[in-house]
């Protein structure tokens, strides 16, 4: 009944609810819930991003530039349902001006503010007719009369300085000392993490590429990044991996049992544990997430190398206990599956205490997974097998004779050296071990995406979306003055060049505080009845009449420009992601920086000092040091682990429970030195990979040591000698299958799995070479069955 429920339910999400998985990395991040504005900061920033690809299109001359763009629009341009192109017409920038054009005498740079406190009249009114008489005064805003001093005019150009990109003949133009390029924004329509999109959004910005290419004889350059790029690759990547991981083991598991029992039974009674497993943790995890996303599949595909060790145990008892049915067998099996279960659980028990969802969506699936292929085995098998149904192959004869090597030497010396070496290699390993946390060492996107990024952000001089200052207040007012407060320590940090410059609402929208200081400081200065304008007037040749219609025209232009308003027009769109609006009950907004060098990242940090409601926010260092929090927090978990473990197992095995632990613990600290001799830096995955360690290890402890309270309870050798080998044999085949799992791992192109994995892989090896030196009886046999 419930097999068919998880069918069916499995049906019904995958062709009836057709559900994706979830491609977004960031969703596995943690999230900072003591502080909702710092979360909603970067999930601001990082959303701002998301929907938008941006394209540069380059050549050495201007016209193969403005033909190849054109190439590449045409191939998008028909698919208005997944491409929403922005053009650049007169309207969008006469529409850009708009706002400001009515608030002129409260938009003054911090450089006119400083120059109207400092210059004369004499030295305003030349400035006014030079703009009145020069040819090369520079842009024109306007008439005369709209803007005499130019005030306007400079503020316009200091905000225009905050992008290298320009207008040029209808296209955003952007340059380097090799290349012209046009500036493609491209807005998609479908969410950029959905796999249908990427499906059909890739294929034809490949296709625009290379139209753009062919399109002219000149060589083009095409720089694209978005997020659904490095989105699709990440998808990609992780589609191919679980067919290698999941195949893979499947592969490696068939042949393994087709050597061990040479017969299809056993196979599939493996395959439908393994099966019902992954149904069952598919519909669990979906129920409770409302959604599965990719990498925890491709993590759930290395479950298949774990949920196999309850079937193979069964089977390789049945194997041997012809004497019995398969009822009365699981009634002696029960104690030790339940065990071996118990401690799998508690192994992903460490993944689940992390903070980081995608970790705990994977304890959840695994966990489930292996629950459900335990009651597959407990609940179908003895229906299925029956004593005497099965036959052993080659491999478990030639394994067996495995078993004699593992015999203790006779000469101790031996003995006793070799476990010195052990002990100071190992000493020597964990001595070198480092610690890196760095969350970037994590992700390894394609190289031609980041050389893009690099060159995208070197163009465009684009400001980081995760480190910024986040400013806070309890009204917009006092964010804005904040800001211009935070603002002026920047300054200092751009003279000496730490940074490039920064982005910020209050460079287009001041506070009301400061529009009301420019407009006093213009009127007072340059519209006063005896001023500089009174002084252009004598010298044009213009009466009082005239004198009092600049000043009435510039009366007009009198308003105050809030964020509300600012957010209403089409100039707001490229900044719109640095204001947060009221978050709980505080208002809070973004400056992000420009040019920002890693190395000075401690020194532009302290810009925030001292400035009430500004602070620092570096989500790469915040996520590393979260990482390393846990990476200390799970060493403890850890180690309380092996005593939770032992306590639990203390009841049934007394005082030779340290013996099921101890090849666990031995492996860990081998793996470890191992580690520190490679170079290889300790961060958090490992330590998880030494918890699910723990879990998967002691089960094999636990084969071994109950067949070895069975074997002592046998009367005569021969039957002690089969409880081992069949013990032994059910060991090998788990590791072996856990092996190819984590092996296949270790192989992954994501630098978190491949630590895991890499640590599996090394683990369970070494636990499986161990696990015979701790058993009481160790009884070396030739083979026993034929």
């Amino acid at each position: 009944m419930v097999a068919s429920l998880l069918v069916a339910h499995n049906a019904y999400l995958w062709l009836g609810k057709r559900i994706s998985p979830d491609t977004d990395i960031l969703a596995l991040l943690p999230t900072q819930e003591r502080d909702p504005a710092l979360q909603q900061s970067f999930t601001h920033m990082v959303d701002a991003a998301q929907q938008r690809v941006i394209v540069l299109i380059g050549a050495e001359d201007w016209e193969n530039t403005k033909k190849a763009a054109k190439q590449y629009t045409q191939v998008l341009s028909s698919h208005t349902d997944l491409f929403d192109i922005t053009s650049l017409t007169e309207k969008t920038q006469s529409d850009w001006l708009a706002p400001f054009q009515k608030n002129r005498l409260g938009l003054l740079s911090v450089r006119q503010q400083e120059l109207l406190k400092a210059q004369s009249s004499d030295e305003w009114a030349n400035v006014a007719l030079s703009k009145l008489y020069s040819a090369f005064s520079g842009p024109k805003l306007g008439s005369f009369q709209d803007d005499p001093f130019g005030t306007f005019e400079t503020w316009v150009q200091e905000r225009a300085q905050e992008t290298p990109v320009r207008p040029r003949d209808g296209h955003l133009f952007v340059a380097d000392e090799k290349r012209q390029y046009i500036l493609l924004p491209i807005t998609l329509v479908p969410p950029a993490f959905s796999l249908t999109a990427q499906e059909k959004v890739i294929p034809l910005l490949n296709e625009a590429t290379k139209a753009a290419r062919a399109g002219v004889n000149a060589e083009i350059e095409v720089i694209s990044t978005g997020v659904v790029l490095h989105a699709a690759a990440a998808g990609q990547q992780a589609h191919q991996e679980v067919s290698t991981i999941g195949v893979g083991s499947l592969i490696g598991i068939i042949v393994l049992m087709w050597l061990s029992f040479h017969s299809l039974k056993p196979i599939g009674l493996i395959l439908l544990s393994i099966g019902i497993g992954f149904l069952g943790a598919l519909s669990v995890c979906v129920l409770l997430f409302d959604g599965i996303h990719l990498m925890t599949l491709v993590f759930g595909a290395s479950l298949i190398g774990i949920a196999q060790d309850y079937g193979i145990y069964f089977l390789c008892h049945r194997l041997g206990a012809t004497d019995v049915d398969s009822r009365t067998l699981l009634k002696q099996l029960i104690p030790g599956l339940l065990l071996t279960l118990l401690c799998a659980i508690i192994g992903y028990l460490g993944l689940a205490l992390t903070p980081f969802p995608g970790l705990r969506h994977m304890a959840v699936f695994s966990a489930v997974g292996l629950l459900f292929a335990w009651f597959t085995v407990v609940c179908w098998f003895p229906q299925l097998v029956q004593e005497k149904n099965l036959k052993s192959g080659k491999l478990v004869v030639y394994y067996d004779h495995l078993l004699q090597f593992f015999s203790v030497p006779k000469n101790k010396a031996l003995v006793w050296t070799l476990a010195l070496f052990l002990v100071g290699a190992s000493g020597l390993g964990l001595s070198r071990i480092t610690v890196n946390d760095d969350i970037r060492l994590l992700q390894t996107p394609p190289k031609h995406l980041v050389t893009d990024q690099m060159k995208f952000g070197k163009l465009l001089d684009a400001p980081s979306p995760v480190q910024y200052f986040l400013v806070r207040g309890q009204s917009t007012e006092v964010v804005l003055q904040r800001e211009e407060n935070l603002k002026r320590a920047l300054d200092a940090f751009v003279s000496q060049r730490v940074i490039t410059g920064y982005q910020a609402i209050s460079n287009w929208v001041p506070s009301q505080k400061t529009q009301s200081e420019n407009r006093a400081l213009i009127e007072g200065k340059l519209l006063a009845q005896n001023g500089p304008l009174r002084m252009v007037a004598a010298k044009i040749g213009e009466d009082n009449e005239w004198q009092a219609a600049i000043r009435q025209n510039l009366g007009t232009s009198n308003q105050t420009l809030t964020v509300e308003n600012f957010f209403l027009t089409s100039a707001s769109q490229a900044t719109r992601h640095l204001w947060l609006g009221k978050v709980n009950e505080e208002y809070a907004s973004i400056v992000a920086v420009k040019g920002l060098q890693y190395a000075k990242i401690p020194q532009l940090s302290q810009a925030a000092n001292g400035l009430d409601g500004v602070q620092w926010v570096d989500k790469i260092s915040e996520i590393s040091s979260v990482l390393g929090r846990y990476r200390q927090n799970m060493g403890w978990v850890l180690i309380g682990a092996y005593f939770l473990v032992f306590a639990l197992m203390f009841h049934r095995y007394r005082k030779d429970t340290w013996r099921t632990l101890a090849p666990s613990a031995m492996a860990s600290l081998f793996t470890l030195a191992l580690l520190g001799l490679t170079g290889q830096a300790l961060q958090l995955f490992h330590v998880l990979a030494l918890m699910l360690l723990l879990g998967i290890g002691v089960d094999y402890g636990i084969f071994m040591q109950e067949q070895n309270r069975q074997a002592a309870s046998d009367e005569t050798k021969d039957k002690r000698v089969s409880a081992m080998n069949l013990a032994w044999l059910a060991t090998g085949l788990s590791a072996a299958s856990t092996l190819l799992s984590f092996g296949l791992l270790a192989l992954s192109n994501t630098p978190a799995l491949r630590a895991f994995g890499l640590t599996m892989l090394i683990g369970t090896g070494l636990v499986w070479l161990i696990v015979p030196f701790f058993i009481r009886q160790r009884s070396v046999a030739t083979t026993f069955m034929k």
